[in-house]
């Protein structure tokens, strides 16, 4: 009888013991310390842990780290809607799924193709790619050749939500630009230029250039400002 109060005694206390670890720990790493990182986060990164936002016009218009589309409003019977050419335009986005979650809501989904480099829909995806990117920027007496599109053109990022291209993305994209906006081309290649990221601390990743930045100095640029 002793041995089964005894028991029972240590069950009790082992079980009381467990609880008090249980509450700590959610105070500890579920209270404080998230409260502390935030803390931390808003005195120090205050832009960065706020989203990275963008504004204009004194508007929140995006984030400096998600990518946007740049598409005309979809025509009916359109599946995909076609693209603005009178805007830069960021790289594909193949991998995003869609939203099954819930449909009545547009969300913004990341993900790879998880295509291999021989899978068929990645080599068609990256055929029509590269011939819509040909046609699109080839301008007269300035046809773009297929040698001439740079890889992130025709790929989706591993997250597929990419804020960045390439300078010779964006390069390639200057006549077209200018033309639709009716800019010289001069003005054009300069603002891509003033917008052209170097590598970080000079040798760290690659120059990159911000499309959402690009086509606000743009929108700034046709509405004369």
């Amino acid at each position: 009888m002793t041995s089964m109060n005894n028991s029972a005694g240590n069950t009790v206390r082992l079980l009381w013991a467990g609880l008090r670890a249980l509450l700590v720990l959610t105070i500890v790493c579920g209270v404080i310390y998230p409260l502390a990182v935030t803390g931390v986060a808003q005195g120090i990164f205050p832009d960065k842990a706020n989203g990275s936002e963008i504004t204009a016009a004194g508007k929140v218009v995006g984030s400096e780290r998600i990518g946007q589309r740049y598409d005309l409003p979809l025509k009916k019977g359109e599946e995909t809607a076609a693209p603005d050419l009178k805007w830069f335009q960021p790289r594909p986005s193949n991998g995003l799924g869609t939203n099954s979650v819930n449909p009545q809501y547009k969300l913004i989904l990341s993900g790879a193709t998880n295509r291999s480099g021989d899978n068929k829909d990645l080599i068609d995806w990256v055929t029509a790619a590269k011939a819509a990117v040909v046609k699109d920027n080839s301008v007269s007496g300035h046809p773009v050749k297929p040698s001439d599109v740079p890889a992130d053109a025709v790929t989706s990022s591993g997250s597929g939500l990419d804020p960045d291209i390439s300078p010779e993305y964006a390069q390639l994209q200057v006549r077209r630009v200018a033309e639709r906006n009716h800019l010289d081309v001069a003005r054009v290649e300069k603002l891509v230029a003033q917008h052209t990221d170097g590598r970080i601390l000079g040798f760290v990743g690659e120059p990159r250039v911000n499309v959402l930045q690009l086509n606000i100095a743009l929108k700034e640029l046709v509405n004369g400002g």
